[in-house]
């Protein structure tokens, strides 16, 4: 049976970076980077009324330094801090969008990367009305997130998803999942 043998901590900060000793049931060892970073959360708010969502966009070190564009587009998300799941994404809805949501659908709980990360991230989709904007948004100002919110028809998003211009993909997976679950929101 496949088993970790050991794990050394080669890395602590915002996340915890691991190699791990993994033995085969041969009797090989092998070794496997693990990068720690505990449960998140991603929620995709939408208005059902006026047919939009809100999104935010905002740098990512990681996409800037693989070449891709600095800048992405994504549904809101964050780490769990010390609460439940649901009560950091009514957190980071607040914080990231300056949204007051009522009430969350769970979409799943999923694994984000399996092959080098422990992160666990439950989706969420949230409706939302013009009234719960109570905030202007854009993150935490000590966090230093440089967050922009985006409002957009939710006609739009779909265009965008189709044409591979999500580049995201826990957004792509509550924008489709949205898209299943209620069509009848993204007819122009």
């Amino acid at each position: 049976m496949t088993k970790i043998v050991r794990t050394d901590t080669v890395h602590e900060g915002f996340s915890r970076l691991l190699v791990a000793t993994i033995g085969l049931p041969d009797g090989v060892t092998i070794r496997r980077e693990i990068e720690d970073h505990g449960r998140a959360v991603c929620v995709l708010p939408y208005d059902p009324v006026r047919r939009t969502a809100i999104l935010v966009r905002q740098f990512r070190a990681p996409v800037a330094y693989a070449g891709g564009p600095p800048q992405v587009l994504e549904a809101v998300a964050g780490s769990v801090e010390d609460e439940e799941p649901d009560a950091c994404a009514y957190r980071e809805a607040l914080e990231e969008a300056g949204l007051r949501l009522r009430t969350l659908e769970h979409v799943t709980t999923a694994w984000s990367m399996p092959g080098v990360s422990t992160e666990q991230m439950d989706l969420y989709l949230a409706a939302y009305t013009q009234a719960d904007r109570i905030g202007e948004g854009g993150g935490v100002e000590d966090e230093h997130e440089g967050i922009t919110v985006v409002e957009l028809p939710l006609a739009e998003l779909a265009a965008m998803a189709d044409a591979g211009q999500i580049t995201d993909m826990k957004t792509l997976a509550v924008v489709q999942t949205l898209r299943l679950r209620r069509p009848d929101l993204f007819v122009p």
